[in-house]
Protein backbone atom coordinates (compact mmCIF):
# COMPACT_ATOMS: atom_id res chain seq x y z
CA UNK A 1 0.00 0.00 0.00
CA UNK A 2 1.28 3.45 -0.92
CA UNK A 3 0.74 6.16 1.66
CA UNK A 4 1.45 9.78 0.78
CA UNK A 5 0.49 13.00 2.46
CA UNK A 6 -0.07 16.32 0.72
CA UNK A 7 -0.60 19.69 2.35
CA UNK A 8 -2.14 22.97 1.31
CA UNK A 9 -0.46 26.21 2.24
CA UNK A 10 -1.73 29.69 1.43
CA UNK A 11 -4.32 28.16 -0.89
CA UNK A 12 -1.70 26.72 -3.22
CA UNK A 13 -1.79 23.07 -4.19
CA UNK A 14 1.59 21.39 -4.41
CA UNK A 15 1.81 18.18 -6.38
CA UNK A 16 4.32 16.10 -8.28
CA UNK A 17 5.25 16.76 -11.90
CA UNK A 18 2.79 14.15 -13.17
CA UNK A 19 -0.21 15.92 -11.66
CA UNK A 20 -2.08 18.78 -13.19
CA UNK A 21 -2.05 21.88 -11.00
CA UNK A 22 -5.60 22.83 -10.10
CA UNK A 23 -5.29 26.13 -8.29
CA UNK A 24 -2.54 28.64 -7.60
CA UNK A 25 -4.51 31.55 -6.26
CA UNK A 26 -6.95 32.38 -3.49
CA UNK A 27 -9.23 34.54 -5.59
CA UNK A 28 -12.97 34.01 -5.90
CA UNK A 29 -14.31 31.20 -8.06
CA UNK A 30 -17.77 30.64 -9.43
CA UNK A 31 -18.60 27.19 -10.76
CA UNK A 32 -21.49 25.46 -12.51
CA UNK A 33 -22.77 22.13 -11.30
CA UNK A 34 -25.51 19.72 -12.21
CA UNK A 35 -26.42 19.00 -8.59
CA UNK A 36 -29.51 20.28 -6.83
CA UNK A 37 -27.49 22.56 -4.57
CA UNK A 38 -27.63 26.24 -5.32
CA UNK A 39 -24.59 28.00 -6.76
CA UNK A 40 -22.78 30.60 -4.70
CA UNK A 41 -19.45 32.38 -4.88
CA UNK A 42 -16.82 31.19 -2.45
CA UNK A 43 -13.15 31.48 -1.56
CA UNK A 44 -10.60 28.73 -1.19
CA UNK A 45 -9.48 29.02 2.38
CA UNK A 46 -5.81 28.87 3.43
CA UNK A 47 -7.01 26.64 6.27
CA UNK A 48 -8.03 23.85 3.92
CA UNK A 49 -6.27 20.50 3.93
CA UNK A 50 -5.07 18.40 1.01
CA UNK A 51 -4.86 14.74 2.00
CA UNK A 52 -3.44 11.99 -0.22
CA UNK A 53 -5.20 8.81 -1.18
CA UNK A 54 -4.24 5.38 0.08
CA UNK A 55 -3.68 3.31 -3.03
CA UNK A 56 -4.08 -0.43 -2.56
CA UNK A 57 -2.48 -3.10 -4.68
CA UNK A 58 -5.83 -4.82 -5.13
CA UNK A 59 -8.47 -3.47 -7.52
CA UNK A 60 -11.27 -2.43 -5.15
CA UNK A 61 -12.28 -1.31 -1.66
CA UNK A 62 -15.35 -3.18 -0.44
CA UNK A 63 -15.74 -1.84 3.09
CA UNK A 64 -14.37 0.79 5.49
CA UNK A 65 -14.80 0.97 9.26
CA UNK A 66 -13.16 2.82 12.17
CA UNK A 67 -12.54 1.47 15.66
CA UNK A 68 -10.23 2.80 18.39
CA UNK A 69 -8.75 5.34 15.98
CA UNK A 70 -7.79 2.61 13.51
CA UNK A 71 -9.15 2.58 9.97
CA UNK A 72 -9.97 -0.91 8.69
CA UNK A 73 -10.17 -1.20 4.92
CA UNK A 74 -11.35 -4.37 3.20
CA UNK A 75 -9.94 -4.99 -0.24
CA UNK A 76 -10.96 -8.30 -1.79
CA UNK A 77 -9.97 -10.93 0.81
CA UNK A 78 -7.54 -8.71 2.72
CA UNK A 79 -8.15 -6.30 5.59
CA UNK A 80 -5.73 -3.47 6.10
CA UNK A 81 -5.40 -1.58 9.41
CA UNK A 82 -4.18 2.04 9.31
CA UNK A 83 -3.34 4.19 12.33
CA UNK A 84 -5.31 7.43 11.93
CA UNK A 85 -2.87 9.38 14.08
CA UNK A 86 0.08 8.76 11.79
CA UNK A 87 -1.60 7.28 8.69
CA UNK A 88 0.83 4.39 8.93
CA UNK A 89 0.04 0.81 8.00
CA UNK A 90 0.01 -1.25 11.21
CA UNK A 91 -1.30 -4.62 10.02
CA UNK A 92 -2.68 -6.64 7.13
CA UNK A 93 -4.61 -9.78 7.98
CA UNK A 94 -6.14 -12.33 5.70
CA UNK A 95 -6.68 -16.01 5.09
CA UNK A 96 -6.24 -17.81 1.82
CA UNK A 97 -9.51 -19.68 2.30
CA UNK A 98 -12.07 -16.88 2.41
CA UNK A 99 -13.44 -14.59 -0.25
CA UNK A 100 -14.42 -10.95 -0.56
CA UNK A 101 -14.99 -9.09 2.72
CA UNK A 102 -18.48 -7.54 2.61
CA UNK A 103 -18.87 -5.97 6.04
CA UNK A 104 -16.86 -5.03 9.14
CA UNK A 105 -18.25 -4.26 12.59
CA UNK A 106 -16.97 -4.29 16.16
CA UNK A 107 -17.57 -5.13 19.77
CA UNK A 108 -15.44 -3.59 22.50
CA UNK A 109 -12.68 -6.16 22.10
CA UNK A 110 -13.38 -8.00 18.84
CA UNK A 111 -13.61 -7.37 15.12
CA UNK A 112 -16.36 -9.10 13.15
CA UNK A 113 -16.19 -9.58 9.38
CA UNK A 114 -18.71 -10.93 6.87
CA UNK A 115 -17.50 -12.77 3.79
CA UNK A 116 -18.53 -13.90 0.37
CA UNK A 117 -17.78 -17.53 1.29
CA UNK A 118 -20.94 -17.57 3.47
CA UNK A 119 -19.02 -17.30 6.75
CA UNK A 120 -18.52 -14.79 9.57
CA UNK A 121 -15.12 -14.41 11.18
CA UNK A 122 -14.18 -13.14 14.64
CA UNK A 123 -10.80 -11.44 15.09
CA UNK A 124 -8.91 -10.42 18.22
CA UNK A 125 -6.71 -7.34 18.22
CA UNK A 126 -3.33 -7.81 19.91
CA UNK A 127 -1.39 -4.58 20.59
CA UNK A 128 2.34 -4.75 20.10
CA UNK A 129 5.18 -2.73 21.51
CA UNK A 130 6.45 -2.32 17.98
CA UNK A 131 4.86 -0.18 15.27
CA UNK A 132 2.96 -3.14 13.85
CA UNK A 133 0.08 -4.84 15.61
CA UNK A 134 -1.47 -8.22 15.04
CA UNK A 135 -5.03 -9.42 14.49
CA UNK A 136 -5.61 -13.02 15.43
CA UNK A 137 -8.46 -15.14 14.04
CA UNK A 138 -10.50 -16.41 16.99
CA UNK A 139 -13.33 -18.24 15.33
CA UNK A 140 -15.28 -18.84 12.14
CA UNK A 141 -19.06 -18.92 12.37
CA UNK A 142 -20.83 -21.20 12.58
CA UNK A 143 -18.24 -22.99 14.70
CA UNK A 144 -17.18 -26.52 13.83
CA UNK A 145 -18.45 -27.76 17.21
CA UNK A 146 -21.93 -26.36 16.53
CA UNK A 147 -22.01 -27.82 13.02
CA UNK A 148 -21.18 -31.28 14.37
CA UNK A 149 -23.75 -31.15 17.19
CA UNK A 150 -26.52 -29.76 14.98
CA UNK A 151 -25.67 -32.15 12.17
CA UNK A 152 -26.76 -35.18 14.19
CA UNK A 153 -30.47 -34.38 13.87
CA UNK A 154 -32.11 -34.33 10.39
CA UNK A 155 -34.53 -31.59 11.49
CA UNK A 156 -31.67 -29.09 11.61
CA UNK A 157 -31.18 -29.27 7.85
CA UNK A 158 -32.91 -27.08 5.29
CA UNK A 159 -33.28 -27.63 1.56
CA UNK A 160 -31.35 -25.04 -0.44
CA UNK A 161 -31.41 -26.76 -3.83
CA UNK A 162 -32.95 -29.88 -5.27
CA UNK A 163 -30.22 -32.22 -4.11
CA UNK A 164 -28.43 -30.11 -1.52
CA UNK A 165 -29.11 -29.43 2.15
CA UNK A 166 -27.37 -27.31 4.78
CA UNK A 167 -27.79 -26.66 8.49
CA UNK A 168 -30.11 -23.79 9.34
CA UNK A 169 -27.32 -22.13 11.33
CA UNK A 170 -25.29 -21.75 8.12
CA UNK A 171 -25.68 -18.99 5.56
CA UNK A 172 -25.92 -20.46 2.07
CA UNK A 173 -24.85 -17.37 0.13
CA UNK A 174 -22.75 -14.24 0.60
CA UNK A 175 -23.02 -12.68 4.08
CA UNK A 176 -23.72 -9.07 3.12
CA UNK A 177 -24.08 -7.24 6.45
CA UNK A 178 -23.47 -7.35 10.20
CA UNK A 179 -24.79 -5.37 13.16
CA UNK A 180 -24.20 -5.72 16.91
CA UNK A 181 -26.40 -4.65 19.83
CA UNK A 182 -26.88 -5.70 23.46
CA UNK A 183 -24.91 -8.93 23.30
CA UNK A 184 -26.42 -10.06 20.01
CA UNK A 185 -25.05 -10.04 16.48
CA UNK A 186 -27.31 -9.82 13.43
CA UNK A 187 -26.15 -11.15 10.08
CA UNK A 188 -27.93 -10.88 6.73
CA UNK A 189 -27.20 -12.67 3.51
CA UNK A 190 -28.04 -12.96 -0.13
CA UNK A 191 -29.71 -16.23 0.90
CA UNK A 192 -32.63 -13.97 2.05
CA UNK A 193 -32.24 -14.79 5.75
CA UNK A 194 -31.59 -12.84 8.94
CA UNK A 195 -29.66 -14.76 11.59
CA UNK A 196 -29.21 -13.82 15.25
CA UNK A 197 -26.07 -14.85 17.13
CA UNK A 198 -25.24 -14.85 20.85
CA UNK A 199 -21.94 -13.02 21.27
CA UNK A 200 -20.92 -14.72 24.53
CA UNK A 201 -20.42 -18.12 22.89
CA UNK A 202 -20.94 -17.29 19.18
CA UNK A 203 -23.91 -19.65 18.89
CA UNK A 204 -26.70 -19.11 16.39
CA UNK A 205 -29.98 -18.53 18.20
CA UNK A 206 -32.40 -17.91 15.38
CA UNK A 207 -32.78 -17.81 11.61
CA UNK A 208 -35.56 -15.87 9.89
CA UNK A 209 -36.48 -15.96 6.21
CA UNK A 210 -36.82 -12.22 5.87
CA UNK A 211 -37.30 -11.33 2.19
CA UNK A 212 -38.11 -12.75 -1.22
CA UNK A 213 -34.79 -11.55 -2.63
CA UNK A 214 -31.22 -11.02 -1.43
CA UNK A 215 -30.75 -8.94 1.74
CA UNK A 216 -28.15 -6.20 1.26
CA UNK A 217 -27.96 -4.38 4.60
CA UNK A 218 -28.91 -4.52 8.27
CA UNK A 219 -28.96 -1.89 11.03
CA UNK A 220 -30.17 -2.09 14.62
CA UNK A 221 -31.22 0.67 17.00
CA UNK A 222 -30.17 0.92 20.63
CA UNK A 223 -33.56 -0.36 21.77
CA UNK A 224 -33.18 -3.52 19.68
CA UNK A 225 -35.32 -2.74 16.63
CA UNK A 226 -33.75 -4.38 13.56
CA UNK A 227 -34.07 -3.12 9.97
CA UNK A 228 -33.22 -5.26 6.93
CA UNK A 229 -32.99 -3.91 3.36
CA UNK A 230 -33.36 -6.11 0.33
CA UNK A 231 -33.06 -6.28 -3.44
CA UNK A 232 -36.84 -6.76 -3.45
CA UNK A 233 -37.14 -3.01 -2.77
CA UNK A 234 -38.47 -3.44 0.76
CA UNK A 235 -37.23 -2.61 4.24
CA UNK A 236 -38.53 -4.84 7.00
CA UNK A 237 -38.68 -3.92 10.67
CA UNK A 238 -38.16 -6.62 13.31
CA UNK A 239 -38.56 -6.59 17.08
CA UNK A 240 -37.53 -9.19 19.63
CA UNK A 241 -40.38 -10.57 21.72
CA UNK A 242 -40.07 -13.58 24.01
CA UNK A 243 -36.62 -14.44 22.64
CA UNK A 244 -37.96 -14.51 19.08
CA UNK A 245 -37.81 -11.84 16.40
CA UNK A 246 -41.10 -11.03 14.74
CA UNK A 247 -41.98 -8.77 11.84
CA UNK A 248 -43.33 -5.36 12.92
CA UNK A 249 -43.95 -3.75 9.54
CA UNK A 250 -42.65 -3.46 5.98
CA UNK A 251 -41.50 -0.10 4.59
CA UNK A 252 -42.14 0.39 0.88
CA UNK A 253 -40.99 3.45 -1.01
CA UNK A 254 -38.05 2.47 -3.18
CA UNK A 255 -38.74 1.45 -6.76
CA UNK A 256 -35.79 -0.93 -6.95
CA UNK A 257 -33.14 -2.64 -4.82
CA UNK A 258 -32.32 -1.07 -1.43
CA UNK A 259 -28.55 -1.14 -0.99
CA UNK A 260 -27.74 0.81 2.18
CA UNK A 261 -29.23 2.11 5.43
CA UNK A 262 -28.19 4.26 8.36
CA UNK A 263 -29.89 5.27 11.61
CA UNK A 264 -29.57 8.51 13.55
CA UNK A 265 -28.26 8.32 17.10
CA UNK A 266 -31.56 7.76 18.90
CA UNK A 267 -33.07 5.50 16.23
CA UNK A 268 -35.96 7.82 15.37
CA UNK A 269 -34.83 8.53 11.79
CA UNK A 270 -33.82 5.94 9.22
CA UNK A 271 -32.09 6.75 5.94
CA UNK A 272 -32.18 4.28 3.06
CA UNK A 273 -30.61 4.41 -0.39
CA UNK A 274 -31.14 2.28 -3.44
CA UNK A 275 -30.66 1.76 -7.15
CA UNK A 276 -33.40 4.32 -7.85
CA UNK A 277 -30.79 7.04 -7.11
CA UNK A 278 -32.80 8.37 -4.16
CA UNK A 279 -32.30 8.54 -0.39
CA UNK A 280 -35.53 8.04 1.54
CA UNK A 281 -35.88 9.65 4.96
CA UNK A 282 -38.09 7.65 7.34
CA UNK A 283 -39.23 9.10 10.66
CA UNK A 284 -40.66 7.23 13.60
CA UNK A 285 -44.33 7.61 14.43
CA UNK A 286 -44.79 7.12 18.16
CA UNK A 287 -48.57 6.74 18.16
CA UNK A 288 -49.02 4.70 14.99
CA UNK A 289 -48.39 0.98 15.43
CA UNK A 290 -49.13 -0.15 11.87
CA UNK A 291 -46.67 2.30 10.34
CA UNK A 292 -43.60 2.15 12.57
CA UNK A 293 -41.76 4.50 10.25
CA UNK A 294 -43.23 6.90 7.70
CA UNK A 295 -41.47 8.29 4.68
CA UNK A 296 -41.12 12.06 5.10
CA UNK A 297 -39.06 13.05 2.05
CA UNK A 298 -36.72 12.01 -0.75
CA UNK A 299 -33.18 13.33 -1.10
CA UNK A 300 -32.24 13.67 -4.76
CA UNK A 301 -28.93 14.64 -6.30
CA UNK A 302 -26.96 11.49 -7.04
CA UNK A 303 -26.94 10.36 -10.66
CA UNK A 304 -26.35 6.71 -9.86
CA UNK A 305 -27.31 4.00 -7.41
CA UNK A 306 -26.78 4.79 -3.72
CA UNK A 307 -24.22 2.25 -2.51
CA UNK A 308 -23.42 3.40 1.03
CA UNK A 309 -24.78 5.67 3.77
CA UNK A 310 -23.33 6.84 7.07
CA UNK A 311 -25.05 9.11 9.60
CA UNK A 312 -22.43 10.79 11.78
CA UNK A 313 -22.98 13.50 14.41
CA UNK A 314 -25.86 15.27 12.71
CA UNK A 315 -24.83 14.89 9.06
CA UNK A 316 -25.63 12.19 6.53
CA UNK A 317 -22.86 11.05 4.18
CA UNK A 318 -23.71 9.13 1.01
CA UNK A 319 -21.66 7.38 -1.67
CA UNK A 320 -22.86 6.43 -5.11
CA UNK A 321 -22.07 4.68 -8.36
CA UNK A 322 -21.84 8.18 -9.87
CA UNK A 323 -18.37 8.26 -8.17
CA UNK A 324 -19.26 11.10 -5.80
CA UNK A 325 -19.70 11.54 -2.05
CA UNK A 326 -22.41 13.89 -0.80
CA UNK A 327 -22.89 15.42 2.64
CA UNK A 328 -26.48 16.19 3.66
CA UNK A 329 -27.59 18.40 6.53
CA UNK A 330 -30.84 19.38 8.19
CA UNK A 331 -31.49 23.05 7.54
CA UNK A 332 -33.14 24.44 10.66
CA UNK A 333 -32.94 28.05 9.50
CA UNK A 334 -34.90 28.05 6.28
CA UNK A 335 -36.67 24.88 5.18
CA UNK A 336 -38.58 26.47 2.30
CA UNK A 337 -36.02 25.23 -0.22
CA UNK A 338 -36.68 21.62 0.70
CA UNK A 339 -39.91 20.10 1.98
CA UNK A 340 -38.22 18.12 4.75
CA UNK A 341 -35.43 20.58 5.47
CA UNK A 342 -32.54 18.38 4.31
CA UNK A 343 -30.16 19.72 1.71
CA UNK A 344 -26.88 18.74 0.09
CA UNK A 345 -24.17 20.93 1.57
CA UNK A 346 -21.10 19.49 -0.17
CA UNK A 347 -20.30 17.19 -3.09
CA UNK A 348 -16.89 15.49 -3.05
CA UNK A 349 -15.71 14.21 -6.41
CA UNK A 350 -12.51 12.56 -7.55
CA UNK A 351 -12.96 8.79 -7.53
CA UNK A 352 -12.65 7.06 -10.88
CA UNK A 353 -15.12 4.30 -10.06
CA UNK A 354 -18.22 3.85 -7.83
CA UNK A 355 -17.89 4.74 -4.13
CA UNK A 356 -18.57 1.51 -2.26
CA UNK A 357 -18.06 2.48 1.39
CA UNK A 358 -17.78 5.57 3.57
CA UNK A 359 -17.00 6.29 7.20
CA UNK A 360 -16.06 9.32 9.29
CA UNK A 361 -14.23 10.26 12.48
CA UNK A 362 -13.28 13.30 14.50
CA UNK A 363 -9.59 14.01 14.80
CA UNK A 364 -8.31 13.36 18.30
CA UNK A 365 -6.57 16.01 20.37
CA UNK A 366 -3.26 15.57 22.19
CA UNK A 367 -4.97 13.78 25.08
CA UNK A 368 -6.61 11.24 22.77
CA UNK A 369 -10.09 12.74 23.13
CA UNK A 370 -12.42 13.31 20.18
CA UNK A 371 -11.91 16.88 19.07
CA UNK A 372 -15.48 17.83 18.16
CA UNK A 373 -14.53 21.46 17.60
CA UNK A 374 -11.68 20.56 15.29
CA UNK A 375 -11.58 18.58 12.06
CA UNK A 376 -13.92 15.91 10.76
CA UNK A 377 -12.36 13.39 8.38
CA UNK A 378 -14.52 11.58 5.86
CA UNK A 379 -13.08 8.40 4.34
CA UNK A 380 -14.40 7.07 1.06
CA UNK A 381 -13.46 3.73 -0.49
CA UNK A 382 -14.03 3.01 -4.15
CA UNK A 383 -13.91 0.20 -6.66
CA UNK A 384 -10.91 2.04 -8.14
CA UNK A 385 -8.86 0.68 -5.21
CA UNK A 386 -8.41 4.09 -3.56
CA UNK A 387 -9.29 5.39 -0.11
CA UNK A 388 -9.69 9.15 -0.16
CA UNK A 389 -9.54 11.27 2.97
CA UNK A 390 -11.65 14.40 2.90
CA UNK A 391 -11.13 17.01 5.60
CA UNK A 392 -12.49 20.42 6.41
CA UNK A 393 -12.85 22.69 9.41
CA UNK A 394 -15.98 22.00 11.38
CA UNK A 395 -16.15 25.71 12.23
CA UNK A 396 -16.96 26.44 8.60
CA UNK A 397 -18.81 23.44 7.21
CA UNK A 398 -20.89 22.21 10.12
CA UNK A 399 -22.19 25.48 11.52
CA UNK A 400 -25.74 24.44 10.72
CA UNK A 401 -25.42 21.51 13.11
CA UNK A 402 -24.35 23.87 15.89
CA UNK A 403 -27.17 26.26 15.00
CA UNK A 404 -29.73 23.46 15.18
CA UNK A 405 -28.46 22.27 18.55
CA UNK A 406 -28.56 25.81 19.91
CA UNK A 407 -32.11 26.26 18.59
CA UNK A 408 -33.20 23.00 20.25
CA UNK A 409 -31.98 24.36 23.59
CA UNK A 410 -34.00 27.54 23.06
CA UNK A 411 -30.87 29.72 22.92
CA UNK A 412 -29.98 32.45 20.49
CA UNK A 413 -26.24 32.75 20.81
CA UNK A 414 -25.39 33.63 17.23
CA UNK A 415 -24.40 37.07 16.08
CA UNK A 416 -26.00 38.72 13.06
CA UNK A 417 -22.88 38.13 10.96
CA UNK A 418 -22.77 34.42 11.79
CA UNK A 419 -26.50 34.18 11.11
CA UNK A 420 -25.86 35.44 7.59
CA UNK A 421 -23.04 32.94 7.15
CA UNK A 422 -25.31 30.11 8.23
CA UNK A 423 -27.76 30.92 5.45
CA UNK A 424 -25.18 30.11 2.80
CA UNK A 425 -25.74 26.80 1.00
CA UNK A 426 -22.24 25.52 0.41
CA UNK A 427 -21.34 24.72 -3.18
CA UNK A 428 -19.79 21.50 -4.44
CA UNK A 429 -16.34 21.93 -5.92
CA UNK A 430 -15.21 19.26 -8.35
CA UNK A 431 -11.95 17.60 -7.34
CA UNK A 432 -10.15 16.25 -10.40
CA UNK A 433 -6.77 15.32 -8.96
CA UNK A 434 -5.38 12.10 -10.44
CA UNK A 435 -3.82 10.72 -7.24
CA UNK A 436 -4.96 12.84 -4.31
CA UNK A 437 -7.91 14.85 -3.12
CA UNK A 438 -8.66 18.20 -1.53
CA UNK A 439 -11.60 19.56 0.41
CA UNK A 440 -11.63 23.33 0.74
CA UNK A 441 -13.37 25.34 3.44
CA UNK A 442 -16.21 27.17 1.72
CA UNK A 443 -16.63 30.77 2.88
CA UNK A 444 -18.68 33.80 1.98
Amino acid sequence: MEVSTWFCNNSHYYEDSNSEKQSTTSTTYEENTSSNCSIDTFYISPNSYCIATFKTLTPQISNLAIHNNILYAASLNKIVAIDLKTYELIDTFTSSSFGLVKSITFTKTKILTAHQDCKIRIWQFKPSSKKHHHHHLLSTLPKLKDRILRGILPKNYIQIRRHKQKLWIQHTDTVSGLAVNDGLMYSVSWDKTLKIWKMSDFSCLESVLGHVDAINAVVVSQNGVVYTASADGEIKVWRREKNKHSLVTTLRKHKSSVNAMSLNNDGTILFSGGCDEKIVVWEKEEHCVDNYMLSTCLLKGHNGAILCLNYFDGVLISGSSDRSVRIWEKNSINSNNNECGYFCSIVLEGHCKPVKSITAAWDEDENGNNNNNGILSVFSGSLDGEIRVWQDLVHEIFKLVWKRKAAERGKNELSENIENELKVEYVPRTMSYPSYMCVSVLMI
